[in-house]
């Protein structure tokens, strides 16, 4: 009997264990197969593979032995299950949990004294949702005046977890791309779970997405760009596609390493202009065509005051004030002071202009008398908390300081014309860079495949000529030639140095040098060349002011349609534009370069702020702004801060600087 009773006793738990064990199956991992690919097999998450299996975390290898939980399972050790009443129906155990749903958002503005703490009880959520909607204030403490956007949940539900699948309701302007990258799946695979999925979604509509925990759903961060991969995709054309590394795109892709490329995948990269054409072909909800100008001047959205900062070498501990003829004297001596004077005459013309918009503005000026130690003081002495951004310093070391002393408030500082300075993340360099305006001159011509490419340089230039060599691999050098008795650069040519390399049809023509007599020679000898089937266009990378010099003469560049990359366009004296008309009016004389610059970046720095959340906003909504001589099209450093990459290409034409359409 006892015997009897002791096999019955094993039949029952035997019963019990396979009735438990039909939840589970094992997988032997396979050659090439990853996390994602056995998840997508056996119709389960990846984060239910991760739980079972938590050394997979670390990356799976052949012949490994994974836990699987079969569809419609329950795992282990779940306090929350409902226990059915039929034993018999194991497999169809349910877990429930309590989840969230985001329906949308509320806007709030940071008061003096205000937490986080306080802000979670007064709008029934917790801090991490707060900071996951928010993602600055990962890396800044909350401020006043900060505007947030706090989440609004429906109601908690109970919903099964045990399902693989559960339903998303799509909200206004999302796409594929941007489901798929939140539920770490391919748009393919998106695509898979929703048979008959139409190409655009609709705000409201219900698909079918995998059931991951709220904390394994990705946000998509406005700051960076979302890359499509595409079939046979490998690190190496994603590389000539982004610009970005293997290990660059691993580090902004967390499970990239682990699962590879696939077709569909999408990836977060940096908001640059490299990925941004490629963008534009596969996913319409990306970015804006960077193509497309933004007129911020009709998106004008809070008519709150805002706190503007300008610092500026005014250099006044220095200026007689007290006569008339020293200030004139000292403005004529000092470019520095000249040039500031004329930026801040076109900053003023900016205050007007954004009044009549209805902008409401509290500036702060401040004289940095291109003095570090002046300017630093200038941070330590006064309150920039409240201050929504910082235009200037003019030159390097009192830029980067400032901008130094203010990152970690926040706080946006925009470089007005400095070539290079330190790049940290609340800095936005308005100046296009001397690389980026090189690339652009480049690209323009490697376009042009019906063009014979030549290359004249210096000396001095020789590494740029070995550069633009390797970019156009059939051009034709010219260097300039040697003094028979010093052996130095002569800057000369002959004319036969240039019969052996211009043909009839197009040439294009590459001068490389900062020598103004070695311009003069070459433009002088290639205008000679000219003829009925012979074009020839000049060009360069760097229009210095050796193209500038009186030796060089302007009939010649205009009949050689001299082109080069330029920071703005030329607009004419004479122009009927209302700025040119009103700056005349209240200045007694016409804006230049400086003056015109200064008008520009006010203008868009102010109407970026007043026409989204912030200025770092602006840079998704608002990709390319266009005022009367600058154009601002910021893109986000990998890690760092904001430099504008728009740049024009103009051409000598008739005697005029004409802006070329590209």
């Amino acid at each position: 009997m006892k015997n009897i009773l002791y096999i019955f006793t094993l039949v029952i738990c035997f019963s019990c264990s396979s009735a438990k064990a039909q939840n589970y199956m094992t997988h032997k991992v396979k050659s090439g197969e990853s996390i994602e690919t056995i998840a997508k097999k056996y119709k389960v998450t990846k984060s239910h593979i991760l739980e079972l299996n938590p050394d997979a975390k670390n990356g799976i290898k052949k012949n490994t032995v994974l836990i699987i939980m079969k569809t419609g399972g329950v795992k282990p050790g779940n306090s929350n299950t409902k226990q059915p009443t039929n034993t018999t129906g194991l497999n169809k155990i349910e877990k429930t949990q309590e989840v969230k749903e985001l329906t949308g958002y509320k806007k709030h503005k940071v008061k003096r004294k205000e937490t986080l703490y306080s802000l979670s009880k007064k709008y029934n959520v917790t801090e991490a949702e707060i900071k996951k909607y928010n993602t600055f204030l990962y890396a800044n403490n909350l401020r006043k005046g900060d505007k947030l956007q706090i989440p609004v949940f429906k109601k908690v539900i109970e919903k099964e977890v045990n399902s693989p699948i559960v339903q998303y309701t799509v909200l206004p302007k999302e796409g594929k791309w941007r489901i798929a990258y939140k539920y770490g799946i391919t748009v393919p695979e998106l695509e898979a779970l929703n048979p008959n999925l139409s190409e655009v979604l609709q705000p409201g509509q219900k698909i079918n997405v995998p059931n991951l925990d709220a904390a394994n759903v990705k946000q998509v961060d406005e700051m960076y760009s979302y890359y499509t991969v595409k079939a046979k995709e490998g690190f190496y054309r994603l590389k000539i596609n982004t610009g970005l590394e293997q290990s660059e795109l691993e580090r902004l892709n967390p499970g990239l390493a682990e699962s590879g490329l696939k077709e569909g995948m999408v990836l977060k990269i940096p908001y640059n202009g490299a990925t941004q054409a490629t963008q534009a072909n596969n996913n319409t909800d990306v970015v804006d065509n960077v193509h497309q100008i933004n007129k911020l001047e009709n998106a004008i959205l809070d008519t709150e005051t805002k706190n503007i900062a300008i610092m500026l070498p005014f250099q006044l501990n220095s200026v007689n004030t007290d006569s008339i003829f020293d200030a004139k004297q000292k403005i004529k001596n000092s470019r520095a002071l000249a040039l500031t004077l004329d930026f801040y005459s076109g900053v003023l013309m900016a205050f007007d202009s954004l009044k009549k918009l209805g902008v409401n503005l509290k500036v702060d000026v401040y004289d940095t008398q291109n003095r570090l130690s002046h300017t630093t003081a200038l941070v330590r002495n006064n309150d920039f908390s409240n201050t929504h951004a910082v235009i200037g310093p003019l030159f390097p070391k009192n830029f980067n300081a400032v901008a130094a002393a203010l990152e970690t408030r926040n706080v946006p500082v925009i470089s007005p014309i400095t070539k290079s300075v330190n790049l940290g993340n609340n800095v936005f360099q308005s100046r296009p860079s001397e690389d980026n305006m090189e690339k652009k001159i480049i690209d323009y011509f490697i376009a042009d495949s019906t063009a014979q490419v030549i290359i004249i340089s210096d000396i001095k230039h020789k590494a740029k000529s070995t550069m633009l060599k390797s970019n156009f691999t059939n051009a034709k050098l010219v260097s300039s030639r040697l003094d028979k008795k010093t052996k130095k650069d002569a800057h000369y040519i002959i004319e036969q140095d240039l019969l052996n390399v211009i043909k009839p049809g197009k040439n294009v023509v590459f001068l490389e040098t900062d020598n103004p007599n070695f311009v003069s020679n070459v433009s002088s000898m290639l205008n000679a060349l000219l003829q009925d089937k012979t074009e020839i266009i000049l060009t360069t990378t760097n229009h210095n002011k050796a193209f500038e010099y009186e030796e060089v003469s302007n009939y010649h560049l205009s009949n050689l349609k001299f082109t080069y990359p330029s920071i703005s366009k030329i607009v004419n004296e004479e122009s009927n534009l209302k700025f040119i008309k009103d700056y005349k009016a209240k200045y007694n004389t016409s804006p230049n370069t400086y003056a015109i610059r200064g008008f520009d970046l006010t203008m868009d720095v102010v109407l970026r702020m007043v026409s989204s959340q912030d200025i770092y906003k602006s840079v998704i909504e608002a990709p390319l702004t266009s005022y009367i001589e600058n154009k601002f099209s910021y893109k986000k450093k990998l890690f760092g801060g904001f430099y504008n990459d728009s740049v024009y290409i103009v051409r000598y034409n008739n005697l005029q600087i004409d802006e070329v359409k590209q």
